[in-house]
């Protein structure tokens, strides 16, 4: 098939999984996301936009990248701290001169042809393992045509597709999507509408419509529930989770444990962490979650 055009923001690609759906896969996050969940651990996923990061612990605040950028969007402070300033284009000039390797941009543009070229790489994994692509982000729906384009061109050449969603996306979109995967891999963060726009900052109304389409197309579906101290961490939450996608037929859930690896992640985009110093639930709480989940679900696992 020839080049349709389309492009795609891209901020990472991720080669041998062995989660996120069946074998081994290709892991293609997507830029873009109409959420914004306290502990989201990709924060440069959320913007669909480039963005540069400056990793802390890497950068020598040596001012190499200061002294090379055109534009003056490169400065190092009195503290030794690099600070990217709106004036960035995102040329790479820096990128390529940083000597602790500290500076990434996120957010890299491909074409369709582009991408399968990179996830065909590992084609012979695939056969062997029953694996394939999955398309993360962000939120891959907020890319609608290029993830429609994309998944149809893996399903054509028989690759398995999976796709990781918030389930934020507009009823006809969702619904379309769906045609074109094997496994649908959905978050239900709460029930509650009004303690899911105050920790998301967004409804949930859509993504309980979308999770009834979702069971009516008799997909290989999962249900993922995020544990998040003080957000939902109750038993009664998950019971009610539960409840919920067991009424609409879903039978398998996995609860993920909340860690806080993308702190760093806010920091070198000169962001503020929201929930800086919440602890990791203890494995033994997630063993008690797992039980409550038990007693409506037939396939409950922690982490997935």
């Amino acid at each position: 098939m020839t080049e349709n055009g389309l492009k795609g923001k891209v901020f990472d690609i991720q080669k041998y999984s062995i989660h996120d759906g069946m074998g081994v896969r290709t892991i293609v996050f997507l830029k873009g996301c109409p959420l914004r969940c306290r502990w989201c651990a990709n924060p440069e996923s959320q913007l669909d936009t480039k963005e540069m990061l400056v990793s802390r612990p890497k950068c020598v605040s040596c001012g190499v990248c200061e002294q090379i950028c055109s534009k003056g969007a490169m400065t190092v402070d009195a503290n030794g701290v690099t600070r990217v300033s709106e004036n960035c284009d995102f040329c790479g000039e820096c990128v390529k001169a940083c000597r602790g390797r500290g500076l990434r941009i996120a957010g890299d543009e491909y074409t369709v042809d582009q991408l399968m070229e990179e996830v065909l790489k590992d084609e012979i994994f695939y056969i062997s393992t029953g694996g394939g692509l999955t398309v993360s982000g962000g939120e891959p729906l907020s890319q609608y045509e290029f993830l429609k384009e994309l998944l149809n061109r893996a399903q054509m050449r028989g690759i398995n597709t999976a796709i990781e969603t918030c389930g934020v996306a507009p009823e006809e979109h969702f619904a379309d999507i769906l045609n074109y995967v094997d496994w649908l891999l959905m978050d239900l963060k709460h029930m509650d509408d009004a303690k899911h726009k105050e920790w998301t900052g967004g409804s949930n109304k859509v993504i309980l419509k979308n999770w009834e389409t979702a069971a009516k197309n008799k997909k290989q579906i999962i249900c993922r529930i995020p544990v998040i101290p003080g957000f939902n961490d109750t038993e009664e939450e998950i019971a009610d989770i539960a409840r919920f996608v067991s009424s609409i037929g879903i039978n398998e859930i996995h609860i993920l444990q909340y860690h806080n690896l993308g702190e760093s992640k806010y920091l070198a985009l000169g962001r503020d962490y929201p929930l800086s110093g919440v602890k990791q639930p203890p494995n033994e709480r997630m063993d008690e979650l797992k039980a409550c989940a038990e007693k409506h679900i037939e396939k409950v696992q922690i982490g997935g």
